[in-house]
């Protein structure tokens, strides 16, 4: 598979899918601009090389055609600034207008189109639409591991558009590809996964796949609760996929069987209602009254789980411990975030898994003394579970 390293982009315009799906608040201003920031080494290359970039992306999910709450257009100031040179805007992914930007755009200049999700044709995978994209550049560029496990038109259907040289990954899919090989071809010992979030059932494939490569299961988060009532315990009204008690009894078995200690929370923080000011206590874990709730692991917990992750020379993390948006909640998440990054200072390899995990380690300012904080949640979930991303497959036809 191509890189933007194979190529060089001398007086070609280059269409890059880069994954600026970036969380916006009320006033339209950037909350968290990782993703953006993942992506200028890769447009850096382009443009040193004498080239240029038309950038296309989505941001959340539209529906029924155009609206302001979901323009591109509100970014292009940040992106001026991030890649410090003026960063031209066109109203539409396809059309006229970004027809004619895109065939006048200059070496050293930058194009981003509007949000392709305006189109329903772009998560249906049309080919017509994928086309039209593709007509706007010379050379294909992914870059946006984020959206990889989706066969939408502009991260796998349009590839088919360009010869095998003119298609590449970006540095961002580069590396989101090597580190998670690294973590599960070629982990140093002992192995550390720490999951966490609010469901099993989303994370049940990858912990299955985990059994048969770490020694060290943590579970955390608002799924720890369907554990606890798997083997009797009482959770109040805490997070419980109550269809899913004879699937976590299996997966306990199964890590028993292949060795892999299982690591479960011995105490919980409860509150007696879903708030920051909610009035709290710790509990054991199995011991949740009713009418409360468990937000967030305990203080025996932190220390056990914290001493398992700094003892570890790999560590993959996907999920919050806890309620890390609330304030009061968050000290779990925060002292794992903290034991991981002990861990990383003392030579060990630590991936993030994107999503929750990424804002939260970001959140907590820990963002650049981890190895590697992936980008993509979803897509990083789906490629070690094993399954093919036709983002990837698409770059390798």
């Amino acid at each position: 598979m191509k890189t933007v390293d194979d190529y060089n982009f001398v007086g070609k315009r280059a269409l890059v899918r880069v994954d600026f799906n970036v969380p916006l608040n009320e006033q339209f201003q950037i909350t968290d601009d990782t993703r953006i920031r993942a992506a200028v080494p890769t447009i850096q290359k382009i443009l040193k090389d004498g080239g240029s970039a038309i950038l296309m992306s989505h941001l959340g999910r539209p529906k029924g055609g155009p609206t302001d709450k979901y323009s591109l257009r509100h970014i292009v100031g940040a992106l001026s600034q991030a890649f410090s040179t003026e960063v031209k805007f066109a109203s539409d992914c396809i059309g006229a207008e970004a027809t004619e930007l895109a065939q006048n755009l200059q070496p050293g200049e930058i194009l981003l189109l509007e949000n392709l999700r305006f189109y329903p044709e772009e998560e249906k995978g049309d080919a017509a639409f994928a086309e039209k994209l593709s007509k706007l550049g010379d050379v294909y560029v992914n870059d946006a591991f984020g959206t990889a496990h989706r066969a939408h038109a502009s991260t796998a259907v349009i590839a088919q558009y360009f010869p095998a040289d003119a298609k590449m990954t970006g540095y961002v899919m580069q590396a989101e590809i090597e580190n998670a090989k690294r973590v599960l071809e070629n982990p140093e010992r002992p192995f550390t996964a720490i999951m966490g979030g609010a469901k099993i059932s989303d994370k049940i494939l990858i912990i299955e796949q985990l059994l048969d490569k770490v020694d060290n299961l943590i579970i955390g988060g608002g799924m720890s609760y369907t554990f606890a009532k798997a083997q009797g315990g009482s959770v109040g009204d805490s997070l419980l996929e109550a269809d899913k008690l004879d699937l976590v009894l299996s997966l306990m078995d199964k890590a028993k069987e292949k060795g892999v200690k299982l690591y479960l929370p011995s105490d919980s923080v409860i509150a007696d209602k879903f708030a920051n000011d909610a009035t709290s206590e710790v509990v054991s874990s199995g011991s949740i009254p009713d009418k409360w709730m468990g937000l967030d692991i305990g203080p025996e917990t932190r220390a056990s789980f914290s001493e398992v992750v700094r003892n570890s020379r790999t560590i993959l993390w996907n999920g919050p411990m806890g309620v890390f948006e609330m304030p009061n909640f968050a000290v779990g998440t925060s002292t794992i975030a903290e034991a991981v990054v002990a861990a990383t200072r003392n030579g060990a390899f630590s991936l993030i898994g994107g999503g929750d995990s990424a804002a939260a380690i970001n959140q907590a300012g820990y963002g650049n003394d981890v190895s590697y904080v992936s980008t993509g949640g979803g897509a990083l979930l789906e490629y070690m579970e094993g399954k093919t991303l036709p983002g990837v497959a698409a770059l390798e036809a």
